[in-house]
């Protein structure tokens, strides 16, 4: 049995390879805060969301909109959600309480560890198949509809009772019946288990009925080597059935590691639905348009990490994007655009695992890859400038850089002068946009965002934070050309002057 919750065609691995920039988009995104609101307190689901997101860029239309499909079904069914999750980690908790230890390698040992959690594996089965009898008409999902009918054909009043008998059968409370032929130096070869019913007697019968009608011997109670020399036979009549149970065992136990990983994953956004839900903030199931096309578009856009770490929701930005390649980011200091340009990389994560995204209304097409090159504090230990460690980065990403890749830009190249600075990415978005890359890139070097702007570009939009007349910020981004200021005067003013300081 395979849940395939968050794939309509295979298992999910949460052991496949992280994308070579994880750590950047990580820190840069600050996306740990997401993760760890959706994981709560549980390390299945933290390990699970960071994994499906980070890995996010991997998939194709059909998987994101089967996700989106069982997440709506999750959102409209939570409790049934959280009875199922509920009931796999009891099932793994179960696994815990089996008779393990160094006897376990033995077969004998292997058949009584086995036999005692498929037991507890069974009645956990047959809960499973409860919540799906009570609420598969409930769900409408296509991963949900097969999940369910998957335990409700397989998991049976008749074959669960018939697995019930087979594990009573094989405890071999009646003894056990093995024949062995004999090989060379009479040495018992080829051993083979039968079935043995063999009649249940009262004390009387036993010590008046009629003797066996077969050649019997018994050990002595002090014979410890002809004790240990007949458990080696039982040990090795029964070797093959140990074998099947014990390949049962990590069939089962498989299956409920991999429906808990999988329904972790929506656990977690449903964690994170309800905390938007508590903020009254909104969200949107996106529409992922195909990866040729160049779409983005989004009205009332927040950054989702920003709001989770204050509690509380955020100004959002609307934007169309449409057939534009690259979008460049100008205006005043602190007005919001490091946050937009977040809130961007965010929500394409967001959409391309399937999830919701935090807007009102959303659609972008599929990318490649999502790469981020934002400026970096000055490190102690650098070996080289600020400038140089930008370039570095940039060319490790040139190597990385695949077709319909997104890459997001943030004050780089501005460890040098504004010449020298503008130039630089100057040919770098060039080169990134004749390669039909889409490329989000703000920045404060006028020259570089003028001669884009003079260029008069089609495929380029100019958007720029907001200040009113009065320095205030709206933290709203428009649509407008590139000014020659990004008023830091205000925030000098805000700083020192407000303070009543001279300088």
């Amino acid at each position: 049995m395979k849940p395939l919750l968050l794939y309509n065609n295979i298992e999910f691995d949460l052991k496949q390879p992280s994308p070579w920039n994880e750590k950047d988009m990580l820190t840069d995104l600050d996306l740990d805060t997401l993760f760890k609101s959706m994981a709560g307190k549980d390390d299945v689901v933290y390990e699970v969301v960071k994994k499906t997101i980070s890995t996010a860029m991997q998939n194709d239309a059909g998987t994101i909109f089967h996700r989106q499909e069982i997440l709506k079904d999750c959102i409209a069914n939570a409790n049934s959600l959280h009875a199922l999750y509920d009931i796999t980690v009891a099932g793994l908790e179960t696994r815990k309480t089996g008779w393990l230890g160094v006897f376990s390698r033995h077969p004998s040992g292997v058949v009584f560890d086995s036999i005692h959690t498929i037991e507890n594996f069974v009645n956990i089965l047959r809960e499973l198949r409860s919540v799906a009898d009570e609420n598969s008409s409930k769900f409408n999902s296509e991963g949900f509809k097969r999940f369910f009918g998957m335990l409700q054909d397989e998991l049976t009043d008749d074959y669960l009772a018939e697995i019930k008998e087979h594990l009573n059968m094989l405890q071999f409370k009646d003894g056990t019946l093995i024949s062995y032929n004999l090989g060379k130096e009479n040495k018992g070869i080829n051993p083979q288990l039968h079935a043995y019913h063999a009649a249940r007697k009262n004390w009387f019968q036993r010590l008046f009925g009629p003797k066996p009608k077969f050649y019997t011997f018994y050990i002595h109670p002090r014979d410890e080597s002809g004790a240990r020399a007949l458990s080696d036979l039982k040990n090795k009549g029964i070797n093959l059935v140990a074998d099947a149970l014990g390949k049962s065992v990590d069939h089962i136990l498989h299956f409920f590691i991999q429906l808990q990983t999988e329904l972790a994953f929506y656990i977690g956004c449903l964690n994170l639905y309800e905390q938007l839900q508590t903020m009254q903030a909104v969200y949107c199931f996106p529409e992922a348009m195909p990866s040729h096309h160049r779409k983005h578009s989004f009205t009332n856009l927040y950054d989702v990490c920003l709001a989770l770490k204050m509690h509380q929701k955020i100004i959002g930005n609307e934007m169309n994007a449409d057939d534009k390649n690259l979008v460049i980011i100008t205006g005043a200091n602190q007005g919001g655009k490091s946050t937009f340009l977040r809130s961007v990389g965010v929500a394409q994560l967001m959409m391309q695992s399937g999830m919701f995204v935090p807007a009102a209304f959303f659609y972008a097409n599929i990318c490649s890859a999502l790469i981020t090159h934002f400026k970096r504090e000055e490190d102690v230990e650098m070996k080289s400038g600020k400038l140089d460690e930008e370039l570095n980065r940039m060319n490790i990403i040139a190597e990385h850089i695949s077709p319909n890749s997104l890459l997001l830009f943030n004050e780089s190249f501005a460890a040098t002068n504004e010449l020298e600075g503008s130039e630089i990415a100057g040919q770098v978005v060039r080169a990134l946009t004749e390669k039909k890359l889409k490329v989000f890139f703000v920045t404060h070097m006028y020259a570089f965002a003028q001669h884009f702007y003079s260029s008069a570009v089609n495929h380029t939009l100019f958007l720029r934070a907001e200040r009113k007349e009065d320095t205030s910020r709206t933290f709203k981004l428009i649509e407008a050309k590139p000014l020659e200021t990004s008023f830091g005067i205000d925030v000098y003013n805000k700083v020192f002057v407000s303070a009543g300081k001279k300088y």
